[in-house]
């Protein structure tokens, strides 16, 4: 399943995803952002059990922001897996 996530409070605007059938994380892509932190994210999490990435990514600042790209990850995971139910 492919998802599409917006943004909220970061620099990246959109994440992309995809889950498979065991609910595996596969294609993460952040647009816009900091690429070298993303690419290692996006290596970090590839392959990964979706529900543990969003709960050890969940909470995640950056700077004074209440928010950072890998906290909006876990949203856009979040919400991919209630979609998928």
């Amino acid at each position: 399943m492919e998802y599409t996530y917006k943004c909220k409070g970061t620099c990246a605007v959109v994440i992309t995803l995809e889950l498979d059938e065991e609910k595996k994380l596969h294609n993460v892509q952040f647009i816009g952002g900091c690429d070298g932190n993303h690419k290692g994210i996006i290596r970090l999490v590839e392959g990964q059990d979706a529900k543990t990435v969003a709960e050890t990514l969940a909470g995640t600042t950056c700077g004074p922001r209440p928010t950072s790209c890998p906290d909006q990850l876990s949203k856009a995971i979040e919400a991919a897996l209630a979609e998928a139910i």
